[in-house]
C-alpha cells in the first residue's frame, strides 16, 4: 500500500534520524576536503549546525507542524558553524517556510519544500558556485518537483530523489576543478545525502541509533567513556594504498568495497591505474588489511583510534566552554559598569598572543575560534549582546566564517552591525588600525574594506593527508605554506616553506613583513627566521609577534 503524507512524528524522526547519519559520517566527510588541512572542517560544521536544530526539535513535548518548523529554523541559524554550516541552515530555512502551512506533507508539499529550500540558501551567498551543496541541493529539487508530477507515492518519490541526488553529487568534480584535482566529490553535498539516507531510513521504520542527537539536546547524561563506545561504532580509522600486482577490474573494486562495508563503514575505495586507495572505519583494521593484500602490495598504511581521539577531543571541548563562560561573565558585568558607546567591535581570534594584539587595539570582544573551529552565528550574537556600542564592527578573519557573521547581523535588530570581510587575522589587525575615531561609520567601513585589500596574507602549517591540488603533490606530513589564493608552497622545513611563500609575495611595493609565530615555535627559532628573513629582504621592515596560535606554525602578512 502506497504512503501518500508524512505527518508531524515522522517528519521529527526524520529529521533527527537524518541529523544523527551525518554525526555518524562527519569524520568520512571531513576527509573529503580538498584542502589537507588540520582545521574546522565542512563534516564537523554541517554536524554542530544541524544538531543545534535537533537539540530544539528533541525539546519540543507535543510538537506540529509549525513547533518543529520553528525548531528547526531557528536552531539551525542559530547553530550555524562555517559556510558550509550557514548554506546548510538556510537550505532548512526555505524548507521549513514551506512546510510549515500545512499538517501533513505530500510529495507536492516535498517538492515545493526542496525547491524554496534551494532558492534561499542561493540567495544566501554572495557568488554562488556550482559544484557545491547548491549543486546537489537544485538537483533534488529539479528531481522532486519532475517526480511529484508522476507520483504520489513517497516510497517511490523519496529514494528516487536521493539516488538523483547521488548522481548530481558525482557530478561536482566536473564542475569545480579543484575537487577534480583532489580526486573527491564536495564535502557539503556528500553532507546533504548523508542527511538525506538517515531520513530515508526512519522512513523506512528502520532502527536508528539517536544516541548522539539525545547527547546533543541534553536529555541522557552519558559519561565520557561510555559516549566513546556509544557514538562510535568502529573504532579504528584505517587507511592505505594497495600497489595492484594485475589489473584491478570494476568486479574486483566491487568486491572489495562490499568485503570492506561487511566489517566497517567511511567507505572510500579509489582506483586510479596500479593503485587503489582504501579508507574505511572498522573494529578490526587487520582484516582490511589481509584482504587487500590478496590484490597487492601496501603502502603508507595508517590506523588512527578513533575511541582515544574522542576521549581528548572531550576533555578540550570541556576546558574550551569554561574559558567561554568565564570570559562572557567578565564581558557582562564589565558591559554594566560602562555607559554606552557610539563604536565597538567583535573579532574572531585564536591565541593568546593574536589576543591580546587585538584587546591593546582597543577591541571589545574576543570570539575564540578561526580555523581549528569555526564560530557559530549564535557566538556571533552573544558577542554582539555584550558589546554596549550602537554601531559594531564584526571582523570573522576567516572567509569560513564571513557567513555566520552576515546572518548574525541579519538576525540583529537594536544595532547597526558592519561586517568587514576579513579572510585574515593579519587583516583583521590592519582594519583595525585603520579605524579612524573622528570619522563616520561608513566612512571607516569602506576605509576598512580599502585597508585589507592591500594585505597580502599566508599561512604555515602541515598537511593531515596526500592530495594533489594546486598542481602540487602534496604528502601527509608535508610543510605548506597557504596563501590568500592557494597553496605557494611545499616543503620539508617550515622556515623554507615560509622563505618559499615571502618570495612569491614580497614585491618591489612592499614595505612591511609582520610574522607571527604559533605555540609550536620556540622564540629563538622565530627571532632567527625573522633575521634571515631581514637579510633577504633589506629595504622592507620586518616585525615578529608571539601569536600563540595551535595548528599553524606562523602566520604572516606582507603589505
Amino acid at each position: 500500500m502506497a504512503v501518500k503524507t508524512i505527518n508531524t512524528e515522522m517528519l521529527r524522526k526524520m529529521f533527527l534520524a537524518g541529523a544523527a547519519n551525518l554525526e555518524a559520517k562527519k569524520e568520512f566527510i571531513n576527509e573529503l576536503n580538498v584542502f589537507p588541512v588540520p582545521d574546522g572542517d565542512t563534516g564537523t560544521n554541517m554536524t554542530l549546525t544541524i544538531m543545534s536544530a535537533a537539540k530544539e526539535v528533541n525539546a519540543l513535548e507535543h510538537p506540529d507542524m509549525v513547533s518543529i518548523a520553528k525548531a528547526i529554523s531557528s536552531g539551525s541559524l542559530r547553530g550555524a558553524r562555517g559556510n558550509s554550516g550557514v548554506i546548510l541552515s538556510q537550505l532548512l530555512r526555505g524548507f521549513t517556510k514551506e512546510i510549515r502551512e500545512y499538517e501533513e506533507i505530500d510529495a507536492g508539499i516535498l517538492a515545493k519544500a526542496c525547491e524554496r529550500a534551494t532558492a534561499t540558501a542561493y540567495k544566501a551567498v554572495m557568488k554562488p558556485k556550482e559544484g557545491t551543496i547548491l549543486t546537489v541541493a537544485k538537483g533534488i529539487a529539479q528531481r522532486a518537483e519532475e517526480l511529484a508530477e508522476t507520483t504520489e507515492d513517497l516510497e517511490e518519490f523519496i529514494p528516487e530523489v536521493i539516488r538523483h541526488a547521488e548522481e548530481v553529487l558525482q557530478q561536482t568534480p566536473e564542475l569545480l576543478p579543484v575537487l577534480k584535482e583532489a580526486g573527491v566529490v564536495d564535502s557539503g553535498g556528500q553532507g546533504l545525502v548523508e542527511i538525506l539516507h538517515g531520513a530515508y531510513d526512519a522512513f523506512l521504520g528502520k532502527e536508528i541509533d539517536y544516541t548522539a542527537v539525545e547527547s546533543a539536546a541534553g536529555t541522557r547524561m552519558v559519561k565520557p567513556d561510555q559516549q566513546a563506545e556509544t557514538d562510535i561504532k568502529f573504532g579504528y580509522c584505517t587507511e592505505f594504498i594497495i600497489m595492484t600486482e594485475k589489473a584491478f577490474a570494476e568486479k574486483d573494486e566491487t568486491e572489495l568495497k562490499a568485503y570492506l562495508e561487511s566489517i566497517g563503514d567511511s567507505i572510500v575505495c579509489v582506483a586510479d591505474d596500479d593503485v587503489v586507495k582504501i579508507h574505511v572505519h572498522t573494529n578490526d583494521p587487520g582484516l582490511a588489511i589481509q584482504k587487500a593484500l590478496t590484490y597487492g602490495q601496501l603502502s603508507r598504511i595508517k590506523i588512527d583510534n578513533m575511541r582515544e581521539e574522542h576521549q581528548e577531543k572531550l576533555i578540550r571541548d570541556a576546558e574550551k566552554v569554561a574559558a567561554e563562560q568565564a570570559a562572557k561573565a567578565k564581558a557582562s558585568a564589565q558591559e554594566k559598569k560602562e555607559p554606552r558607546k557610539a563604536t565597538g567591535f567583535i573579532a574572531v581570534s585564536i591565541g593568546d598572543g593574536m589576543n591580546e594584539i587585538f584587546r591593546e587595539l582597543g577591541v571589545d570582544y574576543i570570539i575564540e575560534g578561526g580555523q581549528t573551529m569555526n564560530p557559530s552565528t549564535d557566538d556571533m550574537l552573544t558577542a554582539i549582546d555584550h558589546v554596549n556600542a550602537d554601531h559594531i564592527f564584526i571582523l570573522p578573519n576567516n572567509k569560513n566564517i564571513i557567513l555566520a557573521a552576515n546572518q548574525a547581523q541579519s538576525l540583529t535588530k537594536d544595532k547597526d552591525i558592519l561586517v568587514v570581510p576579513t579572510k585574515t587575522v593579519p587583516q583583521g589587525i590592519t582594519a583595525v588600525i585603520s579605524f579612524m575615531p573622528e570619522a563616520d561609520v561608513d566612512t571607516n567601513f569602506d576605509a576598512m574594506k580599502e585597508a585589507i585589500g592591500n594585505v597580502k596574507t599566508g599561512q604555515v602549517t602541515y598537511a593531515v593527508r596526500d592530495t594533489h591540488i594546486d598542481d602540487k603533490e602534496i604528502h601527509e606530513g608535508d610543510i605548506m605554506g597557504i596563501g590568500d589564493a592557494g597553496i605557494l608552497s611545499v616543503s620539508q622545513s617550515v622556515d623554507e616553506a615560509v622563505k618559499e611563500m615571502l618570495a612569491q609575495l614580497v614585491d618591489e611595493d612592499s614595505e612591511l613583513i609582520s610574522l607571527y609565530y604559533g605555540q609550536d615555535v620556540l622564540d629563538e627559532d622565530a627571532e632567527k627566521l625573522a633575521g634571515e628573513i631581514g637579510s633577504i629582504y633589506p629595504d622592507v621592515d620586518v616585525d615578529i609577534h608571539s601569536g600563540g596560535q595551535p595548528i599553524y606554525y606562523y602566520v604572516l602578512s606582507v603589505e
